[in-house]
Formats: structure tokens, C-alpha cells, sequence
């Protein structure tokens, strides 16, 4: 403990020797040295080079068709070759999951697109986008159901090969992103009609 934090505390609370004022200001106290010691650069402050080695992809979620089930191993595998190792799978009960993909502003381009290529292999197809403001920067999903259709914008064959393009840096890549999750929804389904 810092004495000169000690010597603060009895400072400001002169009557503290007193073991029943020691009681009920115990709690006063222990926030006081939380408070200190934070302050003094104790270790829960983050230094720059930790966030330096922060991963280019924090995590990826992908559901998958329950065909997948068996293959976890050899997924997390496939995964983690091209810098997608915190992989969580899930899979369908019933029926296919939906074509779609979700990428946070800070994926690299290159993590973006290797995304891209394993929800054509695995998931059939990429037709819908999910637009970047609904995640973590550096966050992946596949396939998710958590989303209903004001924030699903579909993609035409055209669109899904300007993003593969591996010319694109990760600001051009992000920059079409956002082109494509920007354009007005039409009104569809449930949300037809409903007055806002």
C-alpha cells in the first residue's frame, strides 16, 4: 500500500483509530484504495503495446446445417489456418440457415473476404449483408437468425465479387461495405404497412 495514500485517507478522516468508525468506514475505504491504486497505474490499466497485439478478428460465430455437426474438429481447423481461430459453432436443428454474413468495422479485408469464401463453402451461398454497426469491430457472424429483415440487405452475385476482390484494402473493402448496407429497405413481410 502507498503511504501517501494512507496518509491521505487519515487526512480527510482524522477520527478513524476508533475501531467502530473503522466499520462503517471500511467500504468508504476500500473504494478510496480501489480508486488510488487504479489511478497510480496499478496492472488493470491496458498499455499500448498489449493493444497492439490484440487479435485481427476477436471472434466468429457461424451456424451452420446440422450435416456439420461431426466435423467441429476439422471446422476449427479449416478456420483457424486463415486467422479465425476464436471460432463458435453452432448448427441448425431443422432446415438451412440463412445466407447471410456480418462483418465488424475493423475486420481486415483479407480476414473479411476468407470469411466470405467458408460461407460460400459451408453455408451454400452469401445473399444477404448484415450491416457492420450491429457488431464489434472486430467480430464475424455467419449465417445468424438473431436478425429480421430492417437490417438484412440482400447482394447480388456482382456485389459479393467486388468484395472478394484482393485488391480492395481494408478501408476500400469497408467503404463498399457500408455502400452496400446503406441503401433504403423496402418494406417487407411482417413490417409491411405497421405504422412508426
Amino acid at each position: 500500500m502507498r503511504p501517501s495514500i494512507v496518509a491521505t485517507i487519515f487526512h480527510f478522516f482524522p477520527s478513524i483509530h476508533d475501531s467502530q468508525t473503522m466499520t462503517r468506514c471500511l467500504p468508504l475505504l476500500a473504494t478510496g484504495l480501489l480508486i488510488g491504486l487504479i489511478g497510480a497505474g496499478s496492472p488493470v490499466s491496458i498499455s499500448a503495446g498489449e493493444v497492439a497485439s490484440l487479435p485481427p478478428v476477436s471472434r466468429v460465430e457461424v451456424v451452420l446445417a446440422k450435416e456439420y455437426r461431426d466435423q467441429v474438429a476439422v471446422l476449427k481447423e479449416e478456420f483457424g489456418q486463415v486467422g479465425l481461430s476464436n471460432v463458435h459453432f453452432q448448427f441448425a436443428n431443422w432446415g438451412k440457415p440463412p445466407q447471410n454474413i456480418g462483418l465488424g468495422r475493423d475486420v481486415p479485408a483479407d480476414k473479411a473476404r476468407e470469411a466470405i469464401r467458408l460461407a460460400l463453402k459451408y453455408n451454400l451461398g452469401v445473399s444477404i449483408l448484415l450491416p457492420e454497426r450491429l457488431f464489434p469491430p472486430r467480430f464475424i457472424t455467419i449465417a445468424s437468425s438473431n436478425y429480421d429483415d430492417t437490417v438484412e440487405y440482400p447482394i447480388d452475385q456482382a456485389s459479393l465479387v467486388k468484395l472478394q476482390d484482393p485488391d480492395l484494402s481494408t478501408e476500400a473493402f469497408h467503404r463498399l461495405y457500408r455502400e452496400l448496407t446503406s441503401i433504403p429497405l423496402a418494406p417487407k413481410g411482417r413490417n409491411l404497412g405497421r405504422p412508426y
